[in-house]
């Protein structure tokens, strides 16, 4: 019986775009978060997997379901979360829509227009930072702005991996539509360097992922959590910037990643960045009661 440890690519939190239960976060949600992120990538793993078929992915993927939900315990990277749920009193749909993600992942290689490309951040991403923020004890009122952030960290994402994803998984995030109103092929993707259509098509997506982080752009001032407060103001800087970035390079000839000195460059402008926010709107932040931890 094959198990995600055998999926294992060997990624891990520092291989991501953005920081993953930074020193930003309090200490006492830090393992919380971890546990998150390894059933999470362990599930991610299992859905990439090169040589996995169809079925023999979701299988593990229900098994990996079964184990989070205490039917069944094959699945030990599930355990920690479990834990995790029980203690904090926490539900575990978020963990469960992204388990639906990675199966749509196993059955629907191509994305249709861009309401489809949402629909489908709304099961892989946006329940990240819904968790996150449930971890905290933040109020549902401040899901939107997290929403369009996480949706953002899934299109940069997609558009960086895209020439990978379609070359070893046969997988397009792209939207159809945009593709077939450039008269670019999906085969376009498995060039070594991207046509000029592609280009505008990759660079359009970039354009309206800059919308999606206009739309997050209040979520640090809205959390009560200082320390979330800068945490987010990172991300949403770091993702900027990527963004674009990806305006005007091409991810099929270029790497567009951070390098370490810009990581952590950046990062520090977005921290102050959000720092400053919460001094100069001070009544920015969301009146409504934060849910029990």
């Amino acid at each position: 019986m094959t198990t995600s440890a055998d999926a294992a690519s060997g990624k891990g939190a520092t291989d991501e775009n953005f920081p993953v239960a930074s020193h930003l976060i309090a200490a006492r949600h830090r393992p919380a978060v971890m546990a998150f992120y390894d059933f999470v990538r362990a599930a991610d793993d299992v859905a990439d997997h090169a040589t996995l078929s169809s079925d023999e992915k979701l299988a593990v993927l229900d098994r990996m379901e079964a184990c989070l939900l205490g039917r069944a315990d094959t699945e030990p990277v599930a355990r920690p979360l479990r834990a995790v749920l029980a203690e904090r009193r926490l539900s575990p749909r978020h963990a469960l829509d992204l388990l639906a993600a990675f199966k749509l992942d196993c059955t629907k290689p191509r994305t249709a227009d861009w309401a489809d490309l949402i629909h489908y951040c709304s099961l892989s991403a946006m329940p990240v930072g819904r968790y996150v923020l449930d971890l905290h004890g933040e109020s549902e009122a401040t899901w939107p702005a997290s929403d369009a952030v996480c949706a953002a960290l899934q299109v940069i994402n997609h558009i960086q991996d895209c020439g990978k994803d379609y070359r070893d998984l046969d997988r397009v995030y792209i939207p159809d539509d945009m593709l077939a109103n450039a008269g670019v092929s999906h085969a376009a993707l498995a060039e070594p360097k991207a046509s000029p259509a592609l280009r505008g098509v990759l660079s359009d997506l970039a354009t309206r992922t800059l919308v999606l982080l206009d739309e997050g752009a209040p979520l640090p001032r809205q959390v009560r959590d200082f320390r979330l407060s800068l945490e987010t103001g990172v991300i949403i800087t770091l993702a900027r910037h990527l963004t674009r970035t990806l305006q005007t390079h091409d991810p099929l000839s270029q790497t567009v990643h951070h390098n370490k000195a810009a990581f952590a460059g950046i990062a520090l402008m977005g921290a102050l960045r959000a720092a400053a926010g919460r001094l100069t709107h001070p009544g920015a932040r969301l009146a409504t009661a934060a849910r029990p931890s």
